[in-house]
């Protein structure tokens, strides 16, 4: 049972602006090394080294070295969940109007990664279209992918066998709360093979320095065939 104390001690890690900022920039699944960190923060490096100090000791990030360097990436999907939880509540607009926001911004709220899935216009989208073909079946807390939905799938190549596999490891489907949608998007191992699918096949490209997503024309045709034409509705970017 979580303690109110470990509740204010993990709040207050993730309340820092420069710890937030670096959680933030591995929401995309990249491990990233010290000084990678510390750009992204706009921190010095030995700043950056006592903040990630703190995040590895807690156990919000996890270390791994490679050669002479040493890479950074959260710990597991669950600090994923949480830092998109506290997205989705950060986002909810307040009594003002709210302010006009940049076309990174949009291109963020349109698809982007969540950690290791799809999240943004495009992925909610996509999976309205999988419940409503009766492909995938959601509750509050898990879902399930239903006989049609694994034909379905395999038929547009996603690794369900690697996904099944990972389901030793973590969930294997579940809904997650889209924090600018404020609607669930697919996530557990299915929803990362679906992503996986999507850059393998180059249907989808990730953008430098972002966690935006965009649709490459073949992309766009290929999804919208496979999900319906439907999902663009939201004017996705082309890459």
């Amino acid at each position: 049972m979580v303690t109110v104390a470990a509740l204010a001690r993990t709040a207050a890690l993730v309340g820092d602006p420069t710890r937030a900022g670096m959680l933030a920039v591995l929401m995309d699944g990249r491990a990233l090394t010290a000084a990678e960190l510390a750009r992204a923060a706009n921190v010095t490096p030995q700043t950056a080294s006592g903040h990630l100090a703190q995040l590895v000791e807690a156990g919000l990030l996890a270390v791994e070295r490679q050669g002479r360097h040493r890479y950074h990436r959260l710990a597991a999907p669950a600090v994923a969940r949480m830092l998109e939880g506290v997205m989705a509540v950060a986002a909810v607009p307040a009594a003002a109007p709210p302010r006009p926001t940049g076309p990174r911004d949009a291109a963020l709220r349109e698809a982007r990664t969540c950690y290791d899935h799809l999240a943004g216009r495009l992925a909610v989208a996509m999976t309205d279209a999988l419940v409503a073909r009766g492909a995938v079946e959601l509750g509050a807390d898990g879902g399930a992918l239903t006989p049609q939905g694994e034909v379905f799938l395999r038929g547009l190549g996603v690794d369900l066998d690697g996904a099944a596999r990972g389901h030793r490891r973590r969930v294997f489907c579940r809904p997650c709360l889209d924090w600018s949608e404020r609607r669930p998007h697919l996530a557990g191992t299915l929803g990362a093979a679906l992503l996986a699918t999507g850059l393998d096949r180059g249907w989808l490209r990730r953008s430098a320095g972002s966690r935006a997503v965009a649709v490459t024309p073949g992309g766009r045709l290929a999804l919208a065939q496979a999900f319906g034409a439907e999902i663009f509705a939201c004017a996705c970017r082309e890459a």
